[in-house]
């Protein structure tokens, strides 16, 4: 009877640290985000082991991990009846709470579980510490306090250490974080989410290559660490934004990490929309519709699917699919969540349907509606000047001139842009080109462009004075104006024309097109000095004569200032 009695305490041992052994796995399954290998393990032990609270906790935190809060409370509420730590379902319920904004019912479910357990409640603190940070309106302050308490019930446990250094960061305190996450690491030599949480701090200090060599130094323990793979990945994007000399490079290190992390793990509908995200910075578009497409057939699509698949097709060849698709989500979020780049790509889907490929309008209403999402996108995000210029360049190219101005108009709104002057010089070349066939009742309704186009070309000359054909079409758009103040402003125009072009020697003046100008101008010159200044005026209709002695006009002039 005793040696029954003995094998069957021997069996019950056994079970216990076999259930031990194979939690502490599911532990690291779960850290490594690979859910499914985890919810096998934990749905036997729970079959095997009913009494363990412990299994049902951590099968309910893997639910959560997989989007399936349903499941995840069907297991909590079975597990808090259970003999061994049933009470820390009470805290996966709290956690449920949170997710749901109900931070009383949690605090409920937190006291209920604290008073059950032992005097030493490091595991306790620990995981709610983790549902505050977790929680859809995460309480910093007391996810710090539950970890300084997990820490003081036992400052010899790693995981207390970690949870508070995640509290620690939360909060902003990233020098005491770092010093948790290191004794965490000194506490447990064999864990990867110290070193990883360390790297992190690295990485936001724009330590970059030492913060990847420190990912890769975790890889090089475990190279299916997946959480260390998306780290590079994050860690890379910073890099690209960092250094724009580096952008595309980093950019495709980043996009290859995150692949490499999402066949490593369990990803959420949160990593598939982050690696949407690498997708755009790539400009993988034909990648991006399809996996928008395999994320919008998900459960409780993210509205940010429709904001993808608009993307993607605006860029691959699809503006009613887009229009459809940014409208959608547009219809989905908050206002405040729309950006810039959304209305730039609602917009260039509307241009789409609005005109042809040589920039010929045919649809005046939709391109009207272009305009003003553009507008709205360069008020909301004024450096995506590029965008606004290669569609002015587009209506420029399809002699849309007005148009265009609207599109030079609002790229010149970014005064740091790279193409900023020569953007002001199409603002102004837009609306001289428009003004030049209309009547002089038409141009007398221009007041207002002829502002904005003078003071473009002033704005491209103060950017970039060397560039003389500036010069020359201020002239020629002050002698479209034609009042006596615009005519001795262009004299004056093109006599910057003249000095600019002369500065650069002879073989400048050889040019044919300059010689063309040349003439033009010193026409004009001596034209405007005719009645008020006879020796600038033949001087200037010699110069004229020169390049063209057979003309007219000049001959005529000549003839006349002479006699």
């Amino acid at each position: 009877m005793r040696t029954v009695i003995l094998s069957s305490i021997a069996t019950i041992f056994a079970a216990v640290a076999v259930n031990a052994q194979d939690l502490e796995q599911v532990k690291k399954s779960i850290d490594a985000e690979k859910f499914s290998e985890a919810r096998k393990s934990l749905q036997l032990m729970v079959e095997t082991a009913p009494d363990k609270g412990k299994n049902y906790f951590y099968l309910g935190q893997v639910y959560l991990a997989l989007e399936k809060q349903d499941s995840a409370k069907v297991y909590f509420d079975k597990g808090k009846a259970a003999k061994d730590a049933g009470h820390l379902n009470l805290i996966g319920l709290g956690q449920l709470d949170l997710l749901d904004g109900k931070a009383s019912n949690a605090e409920a479910n937190f006291s209920a579980a604290l008073a059950i357990a032992k005097k030493k409640n490091t595991e306790e603190q620990i995981f709610i510490t983790q549902a505050y940070l977790k929680a859809a309106n995460p309480d910093f302050s007391k996810a710090l306090a539950a970890g300084k308490l997990a820490v003081a019930a036992d400052a010899k446990s790693a995981q207390a250490h970690i949870a508070l250094g995640d509290a620690l960061v939360a909060n902003k305190n990233i020098n005491d974080a770092y010093v948790a996450y290191r004794t965490a690491g000194e506490l447990d030599k064999t864990s990867l989410r110290a070193p990883l949480q360390l790297a992190i701090i690295t990485r936001n200090a724009q330590a970059f290559p030492e913060a990847l060599k420190a990912f890769n130094d975790i890889l090089a323990i475990n190279p299916s660490y997946g959480p260390a793979f998306r780290e590079k990945a994050e860690t890379n994007l910073a890099w690209a934004y960092a250094k724009k000399s580096l952008f595309e490079e980093k950019i495709a290190a980043a996009l290859e990490d995150y692949k490499k992390y999402m066949s490593l793990t369990d990803i959420s509908t949160d990593a598939k929309i982050k690696y949407a995200d690498f997708l755009i910075l790539s400009k993988k578009w034909k990648e991006l519709e399809t996996e928008a497409l395999a994320i919008q057939k998900l459960d409780k699509v993210n509205p940010k699917v429709f904001k993808y698949l608009g993307y993607a097709y605006s860029e691959n060849g699809n503006p009613d699919g887009a229009i459809k698709s940014l409208t959608e989500y547009m219809t989905k979020v908050d206002a405040k969540k729309i950006n810039g780049k959304d209305y730039l790509y609602l917009a260039k889907a509307k241009l789409a349907t609005s005109m042809d490929d040589k920039g010929i309008i045919s649809n005046q209403t939709k391109f009207n509606e272009a305009i003003s999402d553009l507008t709205k996108a360069a008020e909301l995000n004024p450096n995506l000047n590029t965008e606004f210029t290669e569609i002015g360049i587009k209506l420029y190219s399809g002699k849309a001139y007005l148009e265009a101005a609207k599109l030079f108009e609002l790229a010149v709104k970014n005064t740091n842009s790279k193409s900023y002057s020569r953007d002001n010089f199409l603002l102004g070349n837009s609306i001289l080109f428009y003004a030049e066939s209309k009547t002089e009742e038409q141009k007398a309704t221009l007041t207002a462009e002829f502002v904005k186009a003078n003071n473009a070309y002033a704005e491209a000359i103060r950017i970039s004075p060397n560039t003389q054909d500036v010069y020359f079409y201020k002239g020629q758009l002050n002698r479209v104006i034609g009042t006596p103040e615009a005519n001795a402003q262009a004299v004056l125009d093109y006599e910057g024309y003249v000095k600019t072009v002369t500065a650069k020697g002879e073989t400048e003046l050889a040019k044919a097109a300059v010689r063309e100008n040349l003439f033009e101008t010193y026409s004009f010159i001596g034209a405007n000095y005719a009645t008020t200044d006879k020796v600038k005026a033949i001087e200037n209709f010699k110069k004229a004569a020169e390049i063209n002695p057979n003309d007219v006009f000049v001959k005529e002039s000549l003839q006349a200032l002479n006699k």
